[in-house]
């Protein structure tokens, strides 16, 4: 069979607020469809650039191993792809450039590419994958290699005699557990410990237990797994944590699915099969507060190992929420919440602000939540238009020249909310300062209670209050100069 070099486009070093937190994952998605192709013939290889500083060290390797196919595959389980930042998609055509010009085959699988299809085909793509790439893949490659005609293959776009030809979207997996497990061994493991660890993290592995998501806020685009919702088995999930513990000793993992455990009695099968292999493991999920709040959830979930939980709260504005579809509650967020809390599993936020029709008084009642629930970590973007979702169609006429952000740290605003860009960054300083004077009054009151269990990073949490304090204060005046002045 013929050769593969696999490689992805999200380079942590051109986004630097994620390199600087130091917490680089594996390209999960890329490893799956590497490790499916393996199993059916081909030779693979990866070019991870993951940790790597420019897309123009892969030529070297496409020199040396001149591959048949170069598959520039990215990790759909990873929500920074979505956002198709300007820095990696520049990275995807030097790449494509480059395998084009060493006589490569070249296909492509990402969010981007399946939004904006064309744009990779002018760039010398021969294919882009549409949404779930593992099987079109096979079916592509195996076109190719027995000349076959490709009008046939679901999930492909071409160019054909100057023209585009989309053979339309293919049906998602069910059954996920017809996947081998992830091509681990293609992974330096060693080389993103060290870039943990030089951070101070304990290191931690990414693990995906579902693909897709039902729900349908308005905001949130699914161009690879859509609306379905598909788990693999807790045995199989299970299976792979006894092999990553056992290869790299890893204990730590990110379930990096959109939603965790939604599926009725998954959790609790989950925690059976953990126990049956004697593993005791320490990881973190994303979730919604309602679905916390069903059946025994949440202490199946503490059992299995849950040490902390990112909720989606958005806002603490009903009428946000309501207006965003989220269909969860303030309440909601105020139950689980507190639930967690009482079972000593850490809570974070994810907040976004400037969504359409966010007043002031939205604003007011995001941060009264913060004080109020006092979560454990927070993290703050302002609404982001992505194809493919009702919010995108409500703003795409506002879009002009700028329509993606360079990196994740840019919180630039791409369409008109109610306040200019400059009011929402001082905004998103503003909650943070905020935050940090709560989160040591959460270390202040520890250390009166349980002064012999309170943390280092609590006693620092403390003695820096009083600067955040100042900070916040300052911080808020200018707010308010703001408001009326950057109104639009």
């Amino acid at each position: 069979m013929s050769s593969i070099l696999f490689s992805h486009s999200y380079f942590y070093q051109m986004d630097s607020k994620q390199w600087e937190t130091g917490t680089p994952y594996p390209p999960l998605g890329t490893i799956y469809a590497a490790s499916f192709l393996r199993d059916n013939g081909f030779d693979v290889s990866l070019f991870d650039v993951g940790l790597k500083e420019s897309a123009q060290e892969i030529q070297g390797l496409l020199k040396t191993t001149k591959p048949n196919y170069f598959v520039l595959y990215d990790d759909g389980f990873n929500y920074l792809t979505k956002m198709c930042l300007i820095n990696m998609r520049e990275a995807a055509f030097e790449m494509i450039k480059l395998a084009k010009q060493e006589g490569c085959k070249v296909i492509v699988s990402s969010s981007d590419s399946t939004d904006h299809f064309k744009k990779y085909l002018e760039k010398g793509a021969d294919f882009v994958i549409l949404g779930e790439g593992e099987v079109t893949l096979l079916e592509t490659l195996k076109a190719l290699e027995n000349n076959d005609a490709l009008d046939s293959v679901k999930g492909i776009c071409f160019t054909k005699e100057g023209k585009t030809i989309n053979n339309g979207r293919r049906e998602v997996l069910r059954d996920l557990d017809f996947l081998p497990q992830p091509a681990w061994d293609l992974i330096n493991v060693e080389s993103y410990k060290k870039a943990w660890k030089s951070k101070l993290h304990p290191f931690a592995l990414n693990i995906a237990t579902t693909r897709g998501c039902p729900y349908k806020c308005n905001w949130c685009a699914k161009p690879i797994y859509g609306n379905r919702y598909n788990s693999r088995s807790p045995k199989r999930v299970v299976e792979e944590i006894s092999f990553l513990s056992t290869t790299y000793g890893v204990t730590n993992f990110w379930m990096c699915d959109d939603i965790f455990g939604l599926k009725p009695n998954w959790v609790q099968e989950f925690d059976k099969e953990l126990k049956k292999e004697g593993l005791e493991i320490a990881y973190k999920i994303q979730s919604r507060a309602d679905l916390l709040l069903k059946e025994n959830n949440i202490d199946s979930l503490v059992s299995s190992g849950l040490k902390e939980v990112w909720i989606g709260a958005e806002s603490g504005s009903q009428g946000i929420l309501d207006a965003m579809d989220k269909g969860t509650t303030i309440k909601q967020i105020e139950d689980s919440t507190k639930l967690l809390q009482q079972k000593e599993v850490r809570v974070a936020f994810f907040i976004q602000y400037g969504y359409l029709g966010e007043e002031k008084e939205d604003i007011d009642k995001t941060i009264a939540l913060i004080k109020r629930l006092k979560p454990d970590d927070i993290g703050i973007s302002v609404s982001y238009p992505l194809p493919g979702t009702k919010f995108y169609d409500k703003v795409k006429d506002e879009l002009e020249g700028k329509q993606n952000w360079t990196d994740s740290d840019e919180l630039a605003m791409l369409f008109k909310g109610t306040f200019n860009q400059q009011f929402y960054k001082k905004l998103h300083r503003y909650t943070h300062k905020t935050f940090q004077v709560t989160k040591g009054r959460v270390a202040l009151k520890r250390l009166c209670t349980k002064p012999f269990k309170t943390s280092v990073s609590q006693l620092k949490q403390i003695a820096k209050m009083p600067i955040y304090y100042v900070l916040s204060k300052k911080e808020n005046l200018e707010l308010k100069k703001m408001r009326n002045l950057y109104k639009l």
